[in-house]
């Protein structure tokens, strides 16, 4: 399976962050998966990367060209496509997937957790989306959806459309038997 992994570019996050990351690349090269992302070579984007390249995994980076800065890109990527902008790169990283990992991010991960997201509540993809909450970093974040739910503002079946847990093998055991069809609804949602 092609997983795309959205994750924070930044080296400044703790560790603990960092390790889970590259855990997460580990364990999806062990499990036979290639990784899409954005290219990063810092942060959880670079540490996801890691982890798969110690593996031997595919990587596939899409990277729009003003970031081919010194050091920002991963260099063991088996692919590095560059686009013109940042919507031509999610476009990109959407159509080369089967699934999608939201790790630990900031507001361009949120960006592309909600597109997704909206994709997905929208049918217009019936992929598997997945939530890796490392020391509960999403926590605020899924109590301030369900405040939506309870203000009227969604439904709560958006919050049926995607999988979250700060473990790992839970996560990609979530994405490998996630039944591909329109009408599936998670049988493990967030509490």
């Amino acid at each position: 399976m092609k997983i795309c992994v959205y994750g924070a570019a930044s080296n400044e996050i703790d560790r603990s962050y960092l390790n889970a990351g590259e855990n997460l690349g580990r364990e999806m090269s062990k499990r036979g998966h290639s990784l899409v992302f954005g290219g990063g070579a810092n942060g959880m984007m670079g540490a996801v990367a890691k982890g798969v390249s110690e593996n031997g995994g595919q990587i596939k980076g899409i990277v729009p060209h003003f970031f081919n800065v010194d050091g920002a890109l991963f260099d063991k990527c088996d692919e590095m496509i560059k686009t013109d902008t940042m919507r031509e790169r999610k476009k990109l990283m959407e159509d080369c997937s089967d699934a999608f990992i939201v790790t630990a991010g900031g507001i361009g991960t949120f960006e592309e957790f909600f597109e997704i997201l909206t994709l997905r509540s929208l049918d217009r993809h019936k992929k598997s989306i997945a939530i890796l909450n490392t020391n509960g970093y999403y926590n605020d974040l899924l109590s301030f959806l369900k405040n939506g739910v309870e203000k009227n503002f969604l439904r709560e079946s958006n919050l049926e459309l995607f999988f979250v847990s700060d473990d790992v093998e839970a996560v990609l055991s979530y994405l490998e038997s996630y039944k591909n069809t329109s009408n599936y609804i998670s049988k493990t949602r967030f509490s």
